[in-house]
């Protein structure tokens, strides 16, 4: 539901072409550390206009789109 906002986000901060990110997308293997992983929330926060507080562990993009829409629906 979040996947294309979240994967033109990533693709603007990594500089990747978007077609590299997929669902399955690991955030280390796209170059994002910790301090990226908060500023792509923040520019996340923006875009979709609800507030994220991370609160567990997500490796894929997969799993921060489904941590969104937990928290949203």
């Amino acid at each position: 539901m979040y996947f294309d906002s979240i994967a033109k986000i990533v693709a603007e901060r990594t500089g990747c072409d978007i077609s590299a990110v997929r669902p399955e997308s690991k955030f280390s293997e796209l170059g994002i550390d910790s301090l990226d992983t908060v500023e792509l929330l923040m520019s996340l926060e923006d875009e979709i206009g609800i507030e994220i507080d991370l609160d567990q562990k997500v490796e894929t993009i997969a799993d921060l789109d489904q941590f969104i829409q937990s928290r949203k629906g």
